[in-house]
């Protein structure tokens, strides 16, 4: 069995569920890979899941799409790219609770806003209030990642960046009630969140590992997608102490519609990827002529 390490975005949840049953109905086993599945909560994101591409820690990890340019684009640039997404479309919002006086973006002026510090994120959010009649004025603020969740519950923050099929699903299940802003009704054509990163030339190294990786994984996805109850099966021993309140089943049908299917699983558009740099260099935000053959390797699906 060769070794083969998936460095996760978060700790465990549905936007995950295709790994976690590849590794748990044996998909994975089947095409030889020993695959472990790396949590940010085992180091409290001291080295992101990306950054453990980089270092050699780990064979894949999931990102923002954003970060594979940043990859490319640093003083020493490293060889990212996206080899597959995990959704076919955003399903993540700027979120604030019901209960504020932020009724759009645009009231989104001079409050307090929980950033990730991700590439490209605070300039977004302030792009939105913008497009909305604001003044894109935030008071920026940058908590320990897996703890800003918590301050946007507790009140601390206005506002922050979720998954409306995560995040969202658990303030439901705690009576609390959110208000979302998703990039495209403010006219931001978003990218891949999260998409499948890996070292170009590590790929290319070991082609057929990687593309076995991928086929066994969509075949998880599309397995959760059809099994919904065996899916949460297959996270819930995973789950962090702090997710226990979730309706896991309810999170996952609401994720399933997003997986695509057997045709166009994983595969970044090419039209969508160009939209998202093309907006970026309108913006001032992104000065580099890297194209979607540079930062995708589509070879793999």
């Amino acid at each position: 069995m060769n070794k083969f390490k998936v460095a996760l975005d978060w700790t465990a949840n549905t936007n995950h569920s295709g790994f976690f049953v590849a590794k748990e109905k044996g998909f994975y086993a089947e095409i030889g890979l020993d695959v472990a599945l790396i949590t940010p909560d085992e180091d409290n994101y001291v080295v992101t899941p990306g950054k453990k591409v980089e270092l050699g820690l780990a064979d894949v990890a999931l990102c923002p799409f954003e970060s594979i340019i940043s990859y490319n684009t640093k003083s020493d640039p490293f060889d990212a790219v996206a080899i597959a997404a995990v959704f076919r479309e955003d399903i993540s919002a700027i979120t604030v609770l019901e209960s504020s006086t932020i009724k759009s973006p645009k009231d989104l002026d001079d409050k307090s806003y929980a950033s990730y510090k991700a590439r490209y994120e605070d300039h977004i959010v302030a792009q939105m209030i913008k497009n909305d009649g604001g003044e894109g004025r935030l008071q920026l603020t940058y908590p320990e990642k897996l703890s800003i969740w918590e301050t946007l519950l507790s009140g601390k923050q206005d506002a922050t960046w979720i998954f409306t099929n995560w995040e969202g699903v658990y303030a439901e299940a705690q009576g609390v009630k959110l208000r979302f802003f998703k990039m495209t009704d403010y006219d931001i054509p978003y990218s891949y969140s999260p998409v499948i990163m890996a070292s170009r030339a590590q790929v290319k190294e070991s082609h057929k590992e990687y593309r076995d990786f991928l086929e066994a994984t969509k075949k998880g996805f599309l397995y959760a997608q059809e099994h919904p109850e065996i899916a949460v099966s297959c996270i819930e021993p995973y789950l962090a102490v702090s997710d226990y309140g979730i309706d896991l089943l309810k999170s996952q049908l609401r994720t399933n519609p997003f997986y695509g299917n057997n045709n166009n699983w994983g595969i970044l558009e090419q039209d969508n990827v160009n939209q998202f740099l093309e907006w970026l260099r309108k913006h001032g935000l992104e000065h580099s002529s890297l194209t979607y053959e540079d930062l995708v390797y589509s070879r793999l699906l």
